[in-house]
């Protein structure tokens, strides 16, 4: 029984004897008092780090509890396209937000336009499931069937030699000639794929007579007669050159002898490779290059240098057009040489996140230069440039951009930079980037608006510096295109615009002004808001040395004033 005392003004509850020692060895004041001992924090065991044991136990019951969409999603919707190193990486994720991510990124590394809001891919590859549970359904969804799966991976077939009912079959002479009857089958042809060659026959038989079809490598199993004696003899066994025994000897196909009979035989690992490439996933475009930025493993050959330009130019209120321009020298190309032609190849792979490291865009393309063997010297002095436009909301990103020379694999580069994407507001006078090219043309009204290089109705080929600090260079026979746009020019009480645009060209080291000119906005298009200033100055006039161009716009209307200037080099 607990009691209670009055100890120096202060109320002491008695304890049982059990307890009394714990009092007992707590410290004193001077009055008497016992002090309380301080707690001792302990962490919450619910948030403490977990050992390298517990968070392996933790991500195997994660991936135990895969199930609804995402499994669904793993099983049944990405069967047929997920690679097994994918499929793998997906189970090993804990949560639903990386799955989500994951899932994202496995459509935009497919995506065939990154620049359009609506992804092709996976659009497509949806319809395709579809239409395989429409057309191919066989008491199991169409999905999982053989044809389901070869046009959910493949799309439709270029032909299809159908025969639905089976029957009378006359062999062609490949397969041994002579009549047969045979299950319903079918032959779909592909002109090309890309992961497997051209030409390719895959061949569906219903043995079953239930419309369930599954591929096969063998053609003699369409034979419906194959294992009735005397009947659907072969053409030599027909003539008494063949025993139907000889056809089954161990091999892939127990077709019959005839002409053919011996090169069909030779070809039986190229059927089965073939076979092994049509049930495998179709390959992503340029893995090696998206794991290469992924890992960012270090170079084991020599680095592959290219130069970047990064340019702005306004598309709407909320999207900015960002061209890229890359340019790669022919020299440190490798070439392959063959019947008197020299071709180098070289795979680019781009992608551009966001702040929180979300991969937004991705692109891939392919440059080749190609030149007669005699020319390759020559050849290698000049440069190939790239172009991609990427549409991207004003804010920062993180571009990445590696490339490959696909005939020395050891022969990587990688470019990383940040880009600010400006935001052009609607009450500031503005402009795009200044952009000095080497060519500068009007393009076919058909063409406005697209192609490389192609900024509304102009193609313009940017000049690529080797570095950010450094100047484009030009030579002295050369033409100096420049190109700009100004945006949000006011309209006066008059219904016109009211700036003057001052072009001026400076030779840095004399400060000395080589040209001066002035136009006014007016002239160029009186009613508008937007302008496009196009200019070219022969080079042959100026001495070789460092310039600098300089275009002044002011608006009379606003009265605010913008400038863009941008250095150059003339060498002889």
């Amino acid at each position: 029984m607990h009691k209670l005392f009055l100890l120096s003004g202060v109320l002491i509850l008695a304890l049982p004897s059990a307890n009394v020692s714990l009092y007992a060895q707590l410290p004193q004041d001077s009055g008497g008092v016992v002090k309380t001992a301080p707690v001792e924090e302990r962490p919450d065991p619910m948030k403490r780090r977990l050992s390298d044991r517990e968070e392996k136990q933790r991500r195997s019951s994660a991936k135990a509890e895969l199930r609804g969409e995402y499994k669904q999603w793993l099983d049944q919707d990405v069967r047929w396209i997920i690679t097994d190193e994918e499929a793998k990486a997906f189970k090993s994720l804990a949560n639903d937000e990386e799955r989500d991510q994951f899932i994202e990124q496995f459509w935009l590394r497919r995506n065939p336009n990154p620049e359009s809001p609506e992804n092709e891919f996976r659009d497509e590859h949806y319809a395709r499931i579809a239409y395989a549970n429409e057309h191919f359904a066989a008491g199991k969804p169409g999905w999982l069937t053989d044809r389901g799966h070869i046009y959910i991976a493949f799309g439709k077939p270029d032909s299809i030699d159908s025969h639905p009912s089976g029957g009378s079959y006359e062999r062609p002479i490949e397969e041994g000639g002579g009549n047969t009857s045979t299950f319903p089958f079918e032959i779909w042809h592909y002109r090309y794929l890309a992961s497997v060659g051209d030409n390719v026959d895959i061949e569906f038989v219903d043995t079953c007579m239930c419309g369930d079809y599954h591929a096969t490598i063998d053609r003699s199993e369409k034979d419906a007669l194959k294992y009735t004696p005397g009947a659907g003899a072969t053409m030599y066994e027909e003539m008494g050159m063949a025993k139907r025994q000889d056809r089954f000897n161990g091999g892939l196909e127990n077709l019959g002898n005839g002409p053919m009979a011996s090169q069909q035989q030779s070809k039986q690992f190229d059927r089965l490779d073939r076979f092994a490439k049509l049930m495998a996933p179709p390959p992503v475009k340029f893995a090696d290059l998206d794991a290469f930025l992924t890992s960012s493993k270090v170079l084991t050959g020599p680095p592959f240098l290219f130069d970047v330009r990064t340019d702005y130019v306004k598309l709407t209120n909320d999207t900015v057009m960002v061209p890229l321009t890359l340019q790669i020298r022919n020299g440190d190309i490798t070439y392959n040489t063959k019947d008197g032609d020299s071709v180098g190849t070289v795979n680019i792979l781009g992608r551009v996140s966001n702040i929180n490291h979300r991969v937004i865009q991705t692109f891939e393309d392919t440059v080749t230069v190609e030149t007669p063997s005699d020319l390759l010297a020559q050849t290698k002095n000049g440069v190939r440039v790239y172009w991609k436009a990427l549409p991207l909301p004003p804010g920062r990103y993180k571009v990445e951009i590696a490339i490959k020379d696909v005939n020395n694999p050891d022969h990587l580069g990688t470019w990383k930079r940040s880009v600010d994407v400006p935001k052009f507001d609607d009450d500031n006078l503005a402009s795009s980037s200044l952009i000095l090219a080497d060519s500068m043309e009007r393009v076919p009204s058909k063409d406005v608006g697209t192609g490389n290089f192609v900024i509304g109705n102009t193609k313009i080929r940017p000049r690529v510096p080797p570095t950010i600090s450094t100047p484009v260079t030009f030579r002295q026979g050369q033409n100096l295109n420049f190109w700009m746009q100004v945006y949000n020019l006011k309209i006066g009480q008059n219904q016109k615009n009211d700036a003057t645009i001052d072009y001026e060209i400076v030779d840095t080291a004399t400060n000395k002004q080589i040209l001066q000119m002035q136009e006014s906005a007016a002239k160029l298009n009186a009613n508008a808001d937007q302008l496009t200033l196009e200019k070219t100055m022969p080079l042959a006039s100026l001495q070789p040395g460092h310039y600098q161009v300089t275009i002044k716009v002011n608006d009379g209307v606003s009265k605010q004033g913008i400038a863009e200037s941008a250095p150059f080099i003339v060498v002889q």
